[in-house]
């Protein structure tokens, strides 16, 4: 694949083969990108129609914790559309495990900071959304006769 043009405002040639297969004008904006539909992969095409509003209602649907997922992993992309195939994917799971159980085990991905949708699909195959997690118990203090505290350097 080959790519003419310059820096400037010409347009943008796509060559495969030496053939050219696409023409594009230069989007504007500096560090912005731009997509023509009819170039994106079939699996990619489907989530057009989604926008970040119609996931967050669809989330908040089933319940507060998987509506707060859904907001972390669209707002960790720098482009929210890198985010929709694992919101869709993790609302998805609704089918399969019903939403009482999806609501928890967004409850535990937030928990444990497992933010994608292979994460949220393994709590939910492993049962792990009807277990609290663990909480660490609280460290006593080390004490040693070696261990002089703030009280020595006062």
């Amino acid at each position: 694949m080959l790519f003419g043009g310059t820096a400037n405002s010409a347009p943008v040639e796509i060559f495969l083969g030496g053939e050219r297969i696409a023409v594009h004008m230069r989007g504007s904006g500096n560090g912005r990108h731009t997509t023509v539909p009819e170039h994106m992969p079939s699996s990619h095409r489907r989530y057009g129609e989604w926008t970040p509003a119609k996931i967050r209602e669809e989330a908040s649907r089933i319940g507060p914790m998987l509506s707060l997922l859904v907001e972390k992993v669209i707002e960790a992309k720098p482009h929210p559309e890198q985010g929709y195939r694992s919101c869709l994917g993790i609302i998805g799971l609704e089918k399969r495990f019903g939403a009482q159980r999806l609501e928890a085990a967004a409850l535990r991905a937030l928990e444990i900071q497992a933010r994608n949708y292979p994460s949220v699909k393994s709590i939910l195959e492993k049962g792990l959304d009807q277990v609290p997690v663990p909480q660490s118990p609280e460290q006593e203090p080390i004490i040693h006769s070696n261990i002089r505290g703030s009280s020595y350097y006062n």
